[in-house]
């Protein structure tokens, strides 16, 4: 345990003492956060009043929250995972570097170097989401509030499990890569993507029925619904207090994701997790084996 957590210690201490990397990684979201609110609210302002009956008049405030809502939950699903390729280049850099063969040759075990990576990633990683989580708490305060104390903290839960999930899933990409080149090059391809795959940039309701099927498959997805459903429960419960019809709040639901659908059976908040929950471990299972196969080869 000493010699993982001293490698846990000099990870995190070379993702921190990079200022770029560092900064570049906290400021991402928060840049996010204002282009979402200047470029995107009026077009996440749209898709909510289009899924409204004809004639319907509602609050503005209530339409801010919601566009708020919908907007803070589409940052914190793409920054868990696009800061978590960024924080996990650290293994890359020890293979330009060198400083992995320095590290192969002491008496710690590649799995346990493995692991140093996986833990420091996810702990700077976590740092940064966290950051941007207050920060996109701090909007809903003054765009409409309607959290309550559980929302928050399962909204924390889901950040978390994303951040888990863009951990294990850099882990096992980054294992390949051996260049700076490489991991500049997959993480303007994740930063690029991801938000569309996810659902967080478009909803996946918006796109055809046979790519609704194929995103359906991808972990991410459910990541993205969790993460908003819990971000907007107090806005859909105002709703239904002051008189929206069960039809109505439902149709808005599947307009931003916050109903998912396999196949045309609708996933539970549950499934989401346990999808979430088995990624994450099936990724992990996959680093792991990786490191076993190409340790015994080296």
């Amino acid at each position: 345990m000493t010699g993982l957590g001293n490698l846990i210690i000099r990870n995190c201490k070379l993702f921190f003492k990079d200022k770029g990397m560092f900064f570049t990684s906290l400021i991402t979201p928060l840049i996010l956060l204002v282009l979402y609110a200047t470029f995107l609210a009026n077009i996440y302002r749209e898709s909510f009043a289009s899924a409204l009956p004809m004639g319907f008049v509602i609050d503005e405030a209530l339409i801010d929250a919601t566009v708020g809502g919908q907007l803070a939950s589409s940052i914190l699903a793409v920054s868990c995972v696009t800061v978590a390729f960024c924080s996990n280049l650290l293994m890359v850099q020890d293979k330009v570097s060198g400083a992995i063969t320095d590290l192969t040759v002491t008496p710690v075990k590649r799995s346990t170097i493995a692991v140093g990576y996986f833990c420091a990633s996810s702990f700077a990683t976590i740092i940064i989401n966290f950051v941007a989580f207050a920060a996109c708490l701090i909007y809903l305060y003054f765009t409409g509030w309607y959290m309550s104390a559980a929302d928050v903290m399962l909204t924390l839960l889901d950040v978390v499990l994303l951040t888990l999930f863009g951990i294990s899933l850099s882990s096992c990409i980054n294992f390949f890569l051996s260049t700076s080149g490489q991991g500049s090059a997959v993480g303007t391809i994740i930063s690029a993507g991801y938000g569309f795959l996810c659902g967080a940039y478009m909803p996946i309701s918006s796109f055809s029925e046979g790519l609704q099927k194929v995103l359906s498959f991808l972990p991410g997805t459910y990541g993205t619904s969790l993460i908003r459903n819990h971000c907007m429960r107090g806005v859909f419960a105002e709703m239904a207090n002051i008189g929206f019809p069960a039809q109505v709040i439902e149709g808005i639901k599947d307009s931003i994701d916050c109903n998912l659908y396999f196949y045309g059976e609708n996933v539970s908040v549950a499934t989401m997790y346990a999808v979430l929950c088995t990624a994450i471990l099936v990724f992990v299972a996959i680093y792991v084996a990786l490191n076993i196969i190409f340790g015994k080869k080296n």
